[in-house]
């Protein structure tokens, strides 16, 4: 799963596909970047226009909107047949997309709300469902409809650095689930913040997770860096002997 963000603020500088000095999304601008992803080996797309870095305040439903419809008109447009996901926390957000753009993944980071549960069920959708450290047993997953959602650890989202390593440790109780396991571990504080580096330095930190997180059930990586996420997956087959 590669990441694109129309927004002038998330973490890493270069997953941004949004102009900071005009506010405006250029179409050409995030096709140039599917494109590239689906070259170096992304499965997925994933949009998101709210930011959700660590002390950030997200911006207004309606300016989440704007810069995500262009995006994803210029994405279906280009890419009829690429798999889209929304990064997006709010419901309304989620129907908006899906009602103007047909179906999508949506990846919600929050945990998930009634109205959000209800929508994404009535649609059949993927959803990215977001444990955020509590690994519990949800009554909603023991619902069949459920059985197209995808769950995330939510690393990043445990509560800090601490927490983050707590919750590694555990992830391979999520294979009790029976569903597919997305980690998005790319370039995060987790990775940064005790080796001292920076989002824009810690590319082979990222990787060694990434590949501790194959060998421990995740199906999924979502990713700043395609080309080299691809060839930790390569690697990891070959480990494992599969073709």
């Amino acid at each position: 799963m590669a990441i694109g963000n129309v927004t002038p603020d998330s973490f890493y500088a270069s997953s941004r596909l949004m102009d900071p000095s005009s506010g405006m999304v250029n179409g050409e601008t995030v096709v140039a970047w599917a494109e590239n992803a689906l070259r170096d080996g992304a499965d997925i797309l994933d949009i998101g226009a709210c930011s959700t870095r660590p002390d950030s305040t997200p911006v207004s439903e309606d300016e989440e909107w704007r810069r995500l419809e262009p995006a994803l008109e210029a994405l279906r447009t280009a890419l009829p047949d690429a798999t889209l996901s929304v990064d997006t926390f709010r419901p309304s957000i989620a129907r908006k997309a899906v009602e103007r753009f047909g179906q999508l993944i949506i990846n919600d980071i929050s945990g998930g709300c009634d109205e959000m549960f209800d929508f994404v069920l009535a649609n059949s959708l993927p959803y990215v469902f977001t444990f955020r450290g509590a690994y519990r047993l949800l009554d909603i997953l023991d619902n069949p409809a459920t059985l197209k959602w995808i769950l995330d650890p939510g690393f990043g989202f445990c509560g800090g650095v601490e927490q983050d390593y707590a919750c590694l440790r555990q992830m391979d109780s999520l294979r009790a689930y029976n569903r597919p396991v997305l980690v998005g571990v790319s370039r995060k504080s987790m990775l940064y913040k005790p080796l001292g580096l920076t989002p824009d330095t810690c590319l082979s930190a990222t990787q060694a997770l990434q590949l501790y997180t194959l060998f421990h059930g995740a199906t999924i990586l979502r990713t700043h860096d395609v080309r080299d996420t691809r060839n930790i997956i390569e690697v990891y087959k070959m480990i494992q002997n599969i073709k």
